[in-house]
Parts: C-alpha cells; sequence; structure tokens
C-alpha cells in the first residue's frame, strides 16, 4: 500500500482538464491496483501454512513468502514515482499493471518454494511501478476542492481489505476452486489485472512530470544490496545455526548504507538528482518518523505472521477459521482510523495513546493466550485484538502527516517516497526478525508447549518493540504540517 499522502516531487497543479465522469473512473481503476496490492500482502500470511505443506521447504521458506515482496517493492518504490515522471506515468501505470499481473499467474502455476519467491519478487517490483503514479495522477486529475474526496476513498478501501483479506485466503484455499487450493489467491488477480489494464487504457490520462529527474542507477544498487544484505542472514542464518557469513553480511550492510549516504550526499553537492535528498536527514521530524516507522512496521508485520503461524499450526485452525479470527484486529484498525479524524488536533498525542493502546492489546492477547493455553477459541482473543486494532489505527492515522511536517515543498516527493519504502522494508525486516526468534524457539521438533512458549515470548518482543515505538516518537513534532506556522 502508497501512502495517500505521496506526492511526485514536481506534480502539475490540478485542473479541471480531467472532465468529472472521467476523473472518478480514473480513480476507481487506481484503487483497484491498490486493492491487488492489500490483498496480495495479506492473503500470503494466512495461505503460507498451507503453500509450504504443498511446495515443502524450510520454515525460512514462509519467511521469505513475505519478506521477498515487501523487500522488493520496498527498494521499487523509492524509484517508482521518478519513473512515471519521466516516461509517463499512465505508461508505467500499464506496465506496472501487466507485470504485476503475469507475477501473480506465475504465483499460481509455481512448482517449487523457488519459483513461487522468485515470482514475489517479481510481484513487489513491477507493483512498485504500478501504486505510486496513480498518486501523481490523482494530483493532477482532481482540482483542490475535490482533492479531499479522491482521496477519502482510499481509507474505506483499506479498512474493507483489511477485514476482508484474511477471510478471502481462508475462503479461497477452503473452498479449493477446481483443484487449485491455495494457488487461487493468486489467479483472482488475473481479472482483477486485466479489468485494471483495460479500464486503465481508457480512462487514466497522459501525465508525466514537466521537469523530470533522473534515475540514480548506484543508488538503486546500493539501496537494493544494503537491504538485501541484512534481510538474507536473518532468515536463512538461523537454519544454519548463525555461521560467520551472517555476521559478516551484516556488518557488511553497514558499510553498504555508510557508502550510499556518502554517494546521494556528493550527488547532492555535485547538483545531480539524488535518490534520496540528502538534506531530509537534518530534520529531525524526518530522521525519527523514520526510527518510528521501522520499529512499529517490523513490529506489526512480524506479529501478523507469528500470529497467523500459532493460530494455523499450532492451534490447528484451519485456514478460513484463522482468517476470521482476525477480523476483530482489522474491524478494531477501521475504528481507530475513525476516532483519530475526530482528535487528530492533538497531534503526536494521538500516536502515542494508539501506541499505549495497542500495547495494552498486545499484552491482552498475550495474557489470553497464557490462560486459555492450546485450547484457546476466537471469541476468546475477540476483546485483546478489538484493543490492538484501535490502537494501531489510532497510531497509524496521523503518522505520516506528522512526519511530513517540516519537509520543505521540494524535498516531499523524496521524503514520501522514502517513508513508503521505510514501510515495506520494515515490513521485510520485522518478518525476518521475529519469524526467526518464533522458529528458534520452536526447536526441531515443535509441540504444543513450544508453540504456547514461542508465542509468548513473541508477544513480549512486540510488546517491547512497541515500547520502543513509544519512545522514539517524541523526536516527532507536535503537529501534523498543516498545523504549523510556515
Amino acid at each position: 500500500m502508497v501512502n495517500p499522502t505521496d506526492v511526485t516531487a514536481s506534480a502539475a497543479p490540478a485542473g479541471e482538464a480531467v472532465p468529472y465522469r472521467w476523473r472518478w473512473a480514473a480513480l476507481f481503476v487506481i484503487l483497484a491496483a491498490e486493492v491487488m496490492d492489500l490483498l496480495d500482502a495479506m492473503v500470503t500470511n494466512i495461505a503460507a501454512p498451507t503453500m509450504r505443506a504443498d511446495l515443502g521447504g524450510t520454515p525460512a521458506t514462509i519467511q521469505w513468502l513475505g519478506a521477498a515482496y515487501t523487500l522488493s517493492m520496498a527498494v521499487g518504490l523509492i524509484t517508482g514515482g521518478r519513473l512515471g515522471d519521466i516516461f509517463g506515468r499512465k505508461r508505467m501505470f500499464l506496465i506496472g499493471a501487466v507485470g504485476f499481473t503475469l507475477g501473480s499467474l506465475a504465483c499460481a502455476v509455481a512448482q517449487s518454494p523457488e519459483m513461487l519467491i522468485g515470482a514475489r519478487v517479481m510481484q513487489g517490483l513491477f507493483g512498485a511501478v504500478m501504486l505510486p503514479q496513480g498518486l501523481g495522477m490523482i494530483k493532477e486529475m482532481f482540482p483542490p476542492k475535490e482533492m479531499q474526496a479522491a482521496f477519502g476513498m482510499f481509507g474505506p478501501v483499506m479498512g474493507l481489505s483489511a477485514v476482508g483479506g484474511p477471510i478471502l485466503a481462508g475462503w479461497l484455499v477452503e473452498a479449493d476452486y477446481f483443484g487449485t487450493g491455495w494457488r487461487m489467491i493468486f489467479l483472482i488477480n488475473l481479472p482483477l489485472g486485466a479489468a485494471a489494464l483495460l479500464a486503465g487504457m481508457r480512462y487514466l490520462p497522459e501525465s508525466r512530470s514537466p521537469h523530470p529527474l533522473r534515475l540514480d542507477i548506484p543508488g538503486i544498487i546500493l539501496a537494493s544490496l544494503g537491504g538485501f544484505l541484512v534481510i538474507y542472514p536473518l532468515v536463512q542464518g538461523r537454519e544454519s545455526d548463525w555461521p560467520a557469513w551472517t555476521f559478516v553480511m551484516l556488518g557488511a550492510a553497514v558499510v553498504v548504507f555508510a557508502a550510499f549516504g556518502w554517494f546521494e550526499s556528493r550527488k547532492s553537492r555535485q547538483g545531480g538528482d539524488p535518490l534520496i535528498v540528502p538534506s531530509l536527514f537534518r530534520k529531525r521530524a524526518f530522521t525519527g518518523g523514520l526510527l518510528t516507522g521501522t520499529v512499529f512496521f517490523s513490529g506489526m508485520a512480524g506479529f501478523m505472521l507469528v500470529f497467523n503461524l500459532y493460530t494455523q499450526i499450532g492451534l490447528g485452525y484451519s485456514t478460513l477459521k484463522a482468517g476470521l479470527t482476525m477480523v476483530p484486529w482489522s474491524a478494531g484498525m477501521i475504528v481507530g482510523f475513525g476516532l483519530a479524524q475526530a482528535v487528530q488536533r492533538f497531534g503526536r498525542k494521538v500516536l502515542h495513546g494508539g501506541t499505549l493502546i495497542m500495547t495494552v492489546g498486545v499484552i491482552a492477547v498475550l495474557f489470553t493466550v497464557s490462560s486459555a493455553g492450546l485450547e484457546v477459541t476466537p471469541w476468546q482473543l475477540v476483546p485483546a485484538l478489538i484493543v490492538s486494532g484501535v490502537g494501531m489505527g489510532l497510531l497509524m492515522a496521523p503518522f505520516f502527516d506528522i512526519v511530513l511536517a517540516g519537509v520543505e515543498q521540494h524535498e516531499t516527493g523524496s521524503a514520501s517516497g522514502t517513508l513508503t519504502a521505510v514501510q515495506q522494508l520494515g515490513n521485510a525486516f520485522g518478518v525476518a526478525l521475529l519469524g526467526t526468534v518464533f522458529f528458534d524457539l520452536l526447536g526441531s521438533v515443535p509441540s504444543g508447549a513450544t508453540f504456547d512458549h514461542a508465542m509468548k515470548v513473541t508477544l513480549w518482543v512486540v510488546a517491547g518493540m512497541l515500547i520502543v515505538t513509544y519512545a522514539v516518537a517524541f523526536l516527532l513534532p507536535k503537529q501534523a504540517r498543516e498545523e504549523t506556522p510556515a
């Protein structure tokens, strides 16, 4: 999901050039692409145990099914918007839609874990090309008086996808239409992708920046390499009993990211077009936002993976039952988003309050699991999951606006794109880190008792990450940008 606050660095002023009916038709095309991304990011958490049981592989396979998608998207998002500026947003949206749909087909026909993981990388890369284009087109298509209503459509879409995604995944796997099993969760993207492509060709406007920036190829390579050097050893190291190469790769990641920072600063001083504007890192709000986002999104992505593994493998829930178990969390998140709109004047306090509420909810899940043991039912988990979801909604609603407070106009495109990429990178890091903690605690011969213990420890880790999130959030401004003096 690309955050609706994202904008391209030099989007043209919005106006009335596109007819009213066509503007809204184009918006629904863009929202269809968002739905494909949201569903694909969620459904594999539910279906991952079934995929591994069918294709084989190690526990790391389950981690890679999520991490491969989010890591490739994180890297691609930094440059996806710029490709639209240079080559045209409609063209890149259509290319991304074709690639994402073909990537979904490749996932559906995969015959081995390696093929499936490779197809997930393909989906992530083309998704990163497709999604940022829609936001730039919205800013050009809609006049200011309609802009808020257009971006307001993203909230309900996110909410419905959050609620419907796990249920849809569980239902499709359980229904086993035409003997496809888990493969149907990817095949369903084929008609969605075809519809987005055909409607996009008809309704999306031609759009590109009048002053496109140049691609920073060395920056792309360094950022990609740095992310890989972090995620790969975290996922694979546990299965190899943490040999020396895992620590060498993690150390090399620090060197690569330092080289990336040096190169971007040098490119900026020489008047080039860096991948990330270096001046952003001199702003406390932005660096604080990166830290806050990395810790928070890591904890949440890791928790979602581990919780679904616990319910399906540890408790023996079916995929549909596991998906339904997560509905209270998603419903609570929608409520949290709504509450955040009513109290948005309190700025950072809303984010802090959401963090504390979410921490209480996670600890409540922990005590529910501890008291009920392996006999815990979905109904017993409902109160704790609702509280956790409400806290998450309150936390996420003001996050991007607050982080972008104080960012200069010429830095906005780079800042918002970087934040969204960090969100995806945090997701990949969380899946790698908490998945590794969980599987390490399970040991080589998991039993009910070890599943119970692994889940409890992981929940304490998640609660600790939320407390860290609360602390580093003090680096953020007290109010969002629109409430700060110019």
